[in-house]
């Protein structure tokens, strides 16, 4: 179908999309009459693109239109668009190609939504919650192999820890591995990826451990570290959240005496149930009481952060509170 809806915060996986369907369809030598980007947040602009799909090739290779950041599957379109959306995805000739992008989750209730799915590629290109390190490391190792660069199990976990689900980073530092690994035909190994990437031991998934064992300085030490590089507070505490829900369901779900690993891990989000035995040692000395304690304090500190507090401030005085859940930990 020369129809594609391309969806997600993941804007780097995106941008790679993009580049490679423009090289697939358009002629570089054409490129000005057959290649048109336009506002997709625009009513008389989604119009004009609609238009210009229709419009036949000239010259070499295809015709691409792409409409950036549309609204089409967030905003009911008024009827206008909507007649005009559907007259023309029955109809957009095999040589055009109509791309919409968008950061937001198409709401599916939307007959805009409707008609894409119906005569659209609909690609997902969601980031990978932070908290779900199996899928990360999965990540890393899909697109070493696309760069054709071998790593060891121990490089796929450090590499996981530093980058984390930050798309555009990953392919950074393997871009520079390969460059460094040259022709070595064995597998790169984590010695040379703690001297070559910014191996850094700030961050969110390990200031979670550091509360959870009740390790107050350790905390601090790494939220204030979080905080030089500019990390987002709200995907601090996303993070946050994931992790300790996933311990919390872990555990109650053990206590209950539920011993199917498949059922707790899919109660838990977690995609493969042999972490449960990891995850199960993380939390052997924490009670379900204390893992439940965090979870309100979290949503505040979230509340906090939206209603306009000091994010640093604000997070160290959250993160020393639920320190003191566990401060009998390592006591």
């Amino acid at each position: 179908m020369p129809v594609y809806l391309y969806w997600g915060e993941d804007d780097f996986a995106i941008a790679q999309a993009v580049t490679k369907l423009q090289n697939k369809v358009l002629d570089p030598n054409w490129l000005q009459f057959n290649y048109h980007q336009l506002p997709g947040d625009r009513p008389e602009m989604t119009i004009e693109g609609l238009n210009q799909a229709m419009t036949p090739v000239f010259g070499l290779g295809e015709r691409l239109v792409w409409l950036v950041d549309t609204n089409l599957c967030q905003h009911k379109p008024n009827a206008d668009i909507l007649n005009e959306l559907e007259r023309t995805l029955k109809v957009i000739p095999e040589t055009s190609h109509l791309l919409l992008t968008t950061t937001k989750k198409p709401d599916g209730r939307l007959a805009s939504t409707k008609l894409l799915r119906k005569y659209a590629v609909v690609k997902d290109f969601s980031l990978i919650p932070p908290w779900k390190t199996d899928l990360i490391a999965a990540q890393v190792q899909q697109v070493a192999q696309t760069m054709k660069l071998k790593l060891t199990p121990k490089a796929i976990e450090l590499l996981t820890e530093s980058v984390g689900n930050n798309t555009r980073q990953l392919w950074n530092e393997l871009e520079k591995l390969k460059i460094y690994w040259r022709d070595n035909q064995q597998p790169l190994d984590e010695k040379a990826v703690a001297q070559l990437v910014l191996c850094s031991t700030q961050n969110s998934l390990q200031l979670a451990a550091a509360i959870k064992n009740g390790k107050m300085n350790e905390a601090l030490g790494l939220i204030t570290d979080l905080s030089n590089r500019n990390e987002p507070a709200l995907k601090i505490v996303a993070t946050l959240v994931g992790q300790f829900r996933t311990w919390t369901i872990v555990k109650l779900m053990q206590q209950s005496g539920n011993r199917d690993s498949q059922a707790i891990a899919t109660s838990a989000g977690i995609n493969n149930p042999n972490r449960l035995y990891f995850i199960n040692q993380e939390i052997q000395n924490t009670s379900s009481q204390q893992l439940l304690a965090t979870l309100p304090m979290l949503l505040e500190l979230e509340y906090s952060l939206k209603s306009g507090g000091v994010a640093l401030t604000v997070l160290q005085t959250k993160i020393i509170e639920m320190c003191l859940i566990f401060r009998n930990l390592n006591s």
